[in-house]
């Protein structure tokens, strides 16, 4: 008993219309797949679901764009010429920009001047004030920016420094707590230095009599 004819119109359920496209899909493709074997023939197939979902068959023994060149030749027609004409009309255009840029560098380096008249030199101008000013900020930033990094390695180097020679005077020198006072025997200038970069470190001390360095002494303020 044969099947009954189905009648061609779109299926309206998507899901039955999604499942029927499948499989007709792959019949089709399997009958290119016996014309290529059977026939030697080339056959090429692209189809897009109602989804948008792209699939396509090519025959082996040819790559796609043989075959559309074999098509072109064949028909007479050109595929890729609206292509390239566009293709063609954007490099014309990216070709200006890059001339107008270029004649807008050498203008802002002095040259190229005599074609413009007094509104589009003072229209120039403008820009290179405008510029300059950028140009200004942004140098003073880093110049600022430089600045207080090197304060702050200056800082850290003399704090590093300070504590290297408070080490060394406990160490050497024989700093002693007596009855409140702290008495320091050494002499010279570099010992004076000492001094003072550990009475900064020890605000609660203050430097009594403005003699030599043996002769001064700290005291509790």
């Amino acid at each position: 008993m044969g099947r009954g004819k189905i009648e061609i119109k779109r299926i309206e359920n998507a899901t039955n219309r999604q499942v029927t496209y499948s499989k007709r899909r792959n019949g089709i493709f399997k009958k290119a797949q016996e014309l290529t074997v059977l026939c030697d023939a080339k056959v090429s197939l692209i189809m897009f679901s109602s989804t948008g979902k792209f699939h396509e068959f090519i025959s082996p023994n040819i790559s796609t764009k043989a075959f559309f060149d074999l098509y072109q030749k064949t028909t007479g027609t050109d595929l890729w010429i609206s292509h390239y004409e566009k293709m063609q009309e954007n490099y014309r255009r990216l070709k200006e920009i890059n001339k107008k840029l270029r004649r807008e560098i050498r203008q802002r380096m002095g040259g190229d001047l005599d074609d413009l008249n007094i509104k589009e030199l003072q229209a120039l101008e403008a820009k290179m004030d405008s510029s300059l000013v950028a140009i200004r900020d942004r140098k003073y930033h880093v110049i600022k920016t430089q600045t207080d990094t090197h304060k702050k390695k200056v800082r850290n180097l003399e704090e590093r420094h300070a504590n290297l020679v408070f080490d060394l005077l406990d160490q050497q020198n024989g700093i002693v707590e007596s009855e409140g006072y702290y008495n320091e025997a050494a002499n010279g200038a570099s010992n004076l230095h000492a001094l003072r970069l550990y009475q900064i470190h020890h605000p609660n001390l203050v430097l009594q009599h403005g003699g030599r360095f043996g002769s001064n002494d700290l005291r509790l303020a």
